[in-house]
């Protein structure tokens, strides 16, 4: 299949768009923390997608959804190599989902153009964002990748985030790729006569250079002439953003202070479980255990006035409620007793990461089924005073729905080492040393909505535990923090982070990072973070503008694929 539409040579176009796709594929990675860039390539995303949007201007409908196809795997591949040590099928499954996202999705970008010749741009630019907002939904949500988390360290910019959730900052980053690459899809006026080309190699190139720069240049300001309004709405808004996000932070050095210590002992917590017997394992997950208590007596000396002390998701695996109460398994009682005993005799409540299995009545009588959950547990002198249950489980790898549907699919994942949980209910707020707090669980501080739930029912102060040891990568784990960032500044809640390995950090209200352990080490970190109960506008309404990109790129693809379907039939019988 030729990669470029129209009657010309296929093989010198399909090249271009293929360098085109890959080009793409570089700059989305770059954009977000990655082994180069640690930190990410902010800047980078302003212009992400011009390669995008060009080359579905240029290729046919057939070879839009190859080419987005291959934009998908590439880019995801790269973005999300740490994958692969996640599962073994975790990177096969999300670069083939987002070959099939992208395809799609290059379609429906090249049907924007011809539906509306002149405009396309707009209507490109709210197929991509109602495609952000649509993939995060759902089953097989997934919020890694969302533009504007790459302007984590950007603070003026991401202020509006209370606004309009992380939509409103994509949205702003998105539009300058849209609006560019319909702007260098202009036919090319700039080109220097044949005669006039230099001979060698050297003068060719710079000459090639100059034109190029030239041509685009002059399409740019053609361009501007014809669509300067939305150009220039644009600029309006991003000077509206900015001087929201330089006034609208808040000093909160007023406000009451609250002191945690932050447990991160650097190690995959799950990793003892694969020990070749069951003696090495509980000898491997005491040793956890031993870490986790000495780096917790460390930071308590240190600082005596410390109110919680916080483990990562997991951080202790044998579970506490369901050996305490059935001990059948004699060792693993006698791990969690010590637990229990080390916990009574702390002055300070403890947050700790385990599974909580309970026993509930059986579906079908008599007997009982047994329900496993990834849990939050807080103790006050041993004693377990309130539990959270994770709600949004991590897909195929802690859940999966489909196994009456998809039997073979459910049996592969669980051969390939996947443990599933039962998912959770009820949106827990704690409260304990008058402090009201609430503890998404890993993945779940990539959702707005979730750490939303919580800030209206209550929550001052989000706690999330994490374990991204199994990554072995320092990207994932900033992959993430760049999202956890976005969550304190949509509700303006100080956020504490204790993660197994990294990054275990404070963030204040405004997004800012005011504290940070070193990653891969075990170590501890003690961070005051105020309590605030604003309610922001993103607090009381959500994901909204997401929803209105969706329903608006909906409503006008339909209406231009109708009125294009009805030009065309015209235009038939006048034939």
């Amino acid at each position: 299949m030729a990669l470029v539409g129209g009657r010309e040579g296929w093989l010198w176009p399909s090249l271009v768009n293929l360098a085109a796709v890959a080009v793409a594929a570089v700059l989305f990675a770059a954009s977000f923390p990655s082994i180069p860039f640690p930190n990410g390539l902010p800047l980078v995303a302003w212009v992400a997608y011009v390669p995008v949007f060009w080359v579905v201007r240029r290729a046919g409908t057939g070879a839009s959804a190859v080419l987005g196809a291959l934009y998908g795997y590439a880019a995801y591949g790269l973005f999300n190599y740490w994958l692969s040590v996640f599962h073994p099928l975790a990177g096969i499954i999300v670069g083939s989902l987002y070959s099939i996202y992208m395809a799609v999705l290059f379609v429906l970008l090249h049907l924007a153009v011809r539906f509306f010749p002149r405009r396309g741009y707009i209507l490109q630019f709210l197929l991509w964002m109602a495609y952000e907002y649509v993939r995060t939904l759902g089953f097989l949500g997934y919020s890694y990748g969302v533009t504007g988390y790459s302007q984590w360290q950007m603070l003026p910019v991401i202020q509006i985030a209370a606004i309009t959730g992380v939509w409103g900052v994509s949205a702003l980053v998105v539009f300058p790729s849209a609006w560019l690459a319909a702007a260098l899809s202009l036919p090319s006026g700039n080109e220097l006569p044949a005669q006039a080309m230099p001979q060698t190699i050297v003068e060719r190139v710079r000459a090639c250079s100059w034109r190029l720069y030239r041509s685009c240049l002059g399409k740019i300001r053609a361009f501007f002439r014809q669509e300067r309004a939305a150009a220039l709405a644009w600029c309006a808004l991003l000077a509206a953003t900015l001087v929201y996000g330089l006034v609208s932070p808040v000093d909160y050095s007023g406000a009451r202070k609250v002191k945690f210590a932050l447990i991160q002992h650097n190690t995959d917590p799950w990793l003892p479980a694969r020990a070749p017997t069951r003696a090495q394992a509980l000898d491997l997950f005491r040793a956890d255990f031993n870490t986790l208590r000495r780096l917790s007596d460390e930071a308590l000396a240190a600082h005596p006035d410390t109110e919680f002390v916080v483990w990562s998701e997991t951080a202790f695996v044998p579970r506490i409620h369901w050996h305490s109460t059935f001990r059948h398994d004699r060792a693993a009682w006698y791990l969690v007793r010590d637990l229990l005993e080390y916990l009574a005799v702390q002055d300070v409540p403890f947050l700790i990461g385990n599974h909580d299995a309970r026993r509930v009545p059986a579906a079908n009588p008599p007997g009982y089924d047994v329900m496993d959950f990834n849990a939050v547990i807080l103790f006050e002198r041993g004693e377990i005073k309130e539990i959270f249950r994770k709600i949004h489980l991590v897909p195929f790898t802690e859940h999966f729905p489909f196994r009456d549907r998809f039997p073979r699919i459910y049996r592969a994942l669980q051969e390939a080492d996947t443990h599933f949980w039962d998912q959770g209910t009820e949106f827990t707020v704690f409260e304990s040393q008058g402090l009201r707090f609430s503890t998404p669980i890993c993945f779940e501080d990539t959702f707005g909505y979730l750490n939303r739930e919580f800030a209206r029912r209550g929550a001052e102060v989000f706690v999330n535990l994490s374990n991204d040891a199994w990554s072995q990568s320092l990207s994932a784990q900033m992959q993430h923090l760049t999202m956890a960032v976005f969550r304190s500044v949509e509700n303006r809640r100080a956020m504490v982070r204790s993660t197994s390995s990294g990054m275990t950090c404070a963030i204040n209200p405004n997004g800012r990072i005011t504290a940070m352990a070193e990653p891969f080490a075990e170590t501890w970190l003690v961070a005051e973070v105020p309590v605030v109960t604003t309610t922001t506008f993103y607090t009381r309404f959500g994901d909204w503008l997401g929803v209105f990109f969706t329903a608006a790129g909906a409503a006008l693809l339909i209406f231009g694929g109708i009125f294009h379907t009805m030009n065309v039939r015209k235009r038939r019988k006048r034939n």
